[in-house]
């Protein structure tokens, strides 16, 4: 892998990451862009004693754009885009419209391909070998900001879950504090470890799934993979390699080497769930990883969690008002049966 450092006209970060040692990245950003103006702040629920990020700014951002306008796209024939070059292979940059900057954080953008109509699934083992590089080096890089207590890269697929730009991208946020969701996975981590005298959450979980079976989706030397008992989503699966590590940086060579093979076949069952004929499956893609600062933060697990918003052909789950209103989830499809049919639609 190289790496290449360089800056876009408005003076925000432009990381570009190549297979090939000998490309060489000097294409200057000249589009006359003003400077980035931000008003992002947190702001603390006195009553959840959860944080809320304000950021008037993003109301402005690009919305659905024509695909020969795309801002993701690589710069070509006279139109100026996000990444000056006219070719890459994975670019990572500051978002023009973040939802934290500054004092409060940092979010940055990742591109894994020039082609505008692909998708992560169409990538080669090698390029998605790429993005994993990628998300592992921002994440030592981010963690050395200050203030930054969590990083947190992921993916938003299809315009079901909001994405505003059609281009395969997925972002990485650098949060200065710990997220809600974490909070209470190490609180269930500490619950779990003084009720069993010891014994770490995470691997009694894996080690419980694996046991069971019915839920396993792919069970492969360095990786498994599950419908959780409780998942909250239609389809729902949870990636986990079978040495415990805190984070990207601690994953092993053996595990980082099969995770290609092993993320593209999930996200290649997620599209044909179901069936032929049907649009993509859009989905969250989310890196769990743990706090920089937590006191037991090597009892924590890294783990991925893929779920999509789709319950059936033609039909959403939405959060209503148990969801939305009380964070109780309602699952239509029994998590068996999820498991069940991600078995069923895998690759020949």
């Amino acid at each position: 892998m190289k790496k290449t450092m360089t800056r876009l006209a408005d003076g925000r970060e432009l990381i570009y990451y190549d297979l090939r040692d000998d490309v060489v990245r000097d294409d200057t950003d000249r589009r006359p862009l003003d400077p980035v103006s931000t008003a992002s702040e947190i702001r603390h629920d006195r009553l959840l004693g959860d944080a809320v990020a304000v950021a008037s700014h993003r109301q402005g951002r690009t919305y659905h754009p024509p695909a020969d306008a795309c801002p993701l796209c690589p710069s070509r024939d006279g139109h100026g885009t996000e990444i000056p070059a006219a070719d890459y292979d994975v670019a990572v940059f500051e978002n023009r419209f973040p939802s934290l900057a500054g004092d409060t954080g940092r979010c940055e953008v990742v591109c894994f391909t020039p082609d505008h109509d692909a998708s992560f699934a169409a990538l080669t083992e090698e390029q998605a070998a790429l993005v994993l590089e990628a998300w592992t080096d921002r994440t030592a890089e981010l963690s050395q900001l200050p203030g930054v207590q969590q990083v947190f890269c992921f993916e938003n697929r299809g315009a079901e879950i909001g994405v505003t730009l059609g281009h395969p991208h997925g972002q990485i946020y650098a949060y200065p504090f710990t997220t809600p969701r974490t909070e209470r996975m190490l609180a269930q981590l500490a619950a779990h470890r003084t009720a069993t005298g010891g014994r770490n959450l995470f691997d009694d979980v894996l080690a419980d799934e694996r046991a069971d079976g019915r839920r396993v989706v792919l069970d492969t030397g360095h990786w498994t993979a599950f419908v959780p008992y409780a998942a909250h989503w239609p389809y729902e699966v949870h990636l986990y390699p079978k040495r415990r590590v805190p984070d990207l940086l601690a994953l092993g060579e053996d595990a980082r080497t099969e995770f290609p093979q092993v993320y593209l076949e999930v996200l290649r069952r997620f599209d044909r769930i179901f069936g032929p004929g049907e649009p993509p499956t859009p989905y969250i893609s989310a890196w769990h990883q743990a706090p920089l600062y937590a006191a037991d933060r090597g009892e924590f697990a890294l783990h991925l969690e893929l779920f999509t918003v789709r319950r059936t052909s033609g039909k959403l789950k939405f959060l209503a008002g148990s969801e939305s209103g009380m964070n109780v989830f309602i699952n239509d499809v029994p998590p068996e049966a999820a498991a069940e049919r991600l078995r069923e639609v895998a690759s020949e």
